[in-house]
């Protein structure tokens, strides 16, 4: 704060705002350093479209285990329906004895990221190691 003789032969204080703009500037430009580090990062495989639509039908439900994530709120695996609590129990009878630990996730519509993020986590505990996500119904 600087203090300045007025006119009246009084002393008047004015803030000397400079060094309040810098250090503001500062930590804004140390904030906008810190979004791109707080990221969280996903690994995704997409296939080409060419090679999910000339997969044949039959020979793909053969052995796939395809979690679905109902409009009504629940779980199914393959078409069976599945409550929340033994949801992982099922997963982990069912890829125990594969060597291959590949699951398909089904979602429809109207269910939320996170609900999607929660059935991964229990894919993952129960040992699955690729998800992989089914194209939507109808285009």
């Amino acid at each position: 704060m600087g203090a300045k003789l007025g006119t009246g032969g009084g002393f008047t204080s004015e803030p000397n705002v400079i060094p309040m703009i810098d250090i503001l500037l500062v930590l804004l430009i140390i904030f906008m350093m810190q979004i791109p580090l707080q990221r969280k990062k996903m690994d995704i495989q997409l296939p080409p479209v060419q090679e999910a639509q000339q997969q044949p039908q039959e020979e793909a439900a053969s052995n796939q285990i395809v979690l679905e994530l109902t409009e009504d709120g629940g779980y199914a695996i393959n078409s069976d329906p599945v409550a929340k609590p033994l949801l992982e129990r099922r997963l982990r009878e069912i890829y125990d004895p594969r060597p291959v630990k590949l699951m398909f996730l089904k979602t429809a519509r109207n269910r939320r990221y996170n609900e999607v993020v929660e059935a991964m986590d229990v894919a993952r505990s129960a040992g699955v190691q690729v998800i992989g996500f089914t194209p939507p119904e109808g285009g």
